[in-house]
């Protein structure tokens, strides 16, 4: 199954009372396991989570640790991105160069990377002291 596939699949199961608007996230590992998410709101905003939040909660419960590639869908006119606190997530666990992929449940496509869609994230190297 692709991750396009995987993410399609699980956007199915997002928990959205208050917004109708699902999202599906599925992300690779160096190691070629998948790991998805989607998002789950609640009715104390914002304490939802973002489907790309899920899966790397998904991947981190899992035990794996490094992102080769990940793939984020919603029904949107336009491939979504993911908000800030995600862009971050992905960060942490996923190089500069890491491709993503954008894409509508229409078949609109967006490639691009982590560095990209954060550019001078924040790292451990700027927690080091001397």
């Amino acid at each position: 199954m692709s991750l396009l596939d995987a993410a399609r699949a699980v956007r199915e199961n997002a928990y959205v009372p208050y917004s109708r608007f699902k999202v599906g996230a599925a992300l690779r590992c160096p190691d070629g396991t998948v790991h998805v998410g989607c998002n789950v709101e609640n009715v104390a905003y914002p304490e939802g989570t973002c489907a790309e939040a899920g899966a790397i909660a998904a991947m981190a419960a899992a035990g794996g640790r490094e992102i080769a590639e990940i793939c984020v869908i919603a029904d949107s006119p336009v491939p979504v991105s993911p908000c800030g606190g995600c862009r971050q997530k992905l960060a942490e666990f996923a190089g500069p160069d890491v491709p993503v992929v954008l894409a509508t449940t229409d078949g609109a496509t967006y490639h691009t990377t982590v560095g990209a869609l954060l550019p001078g994230a924040f790292d451990r190297a700027q927690m080091a002291r001397s």
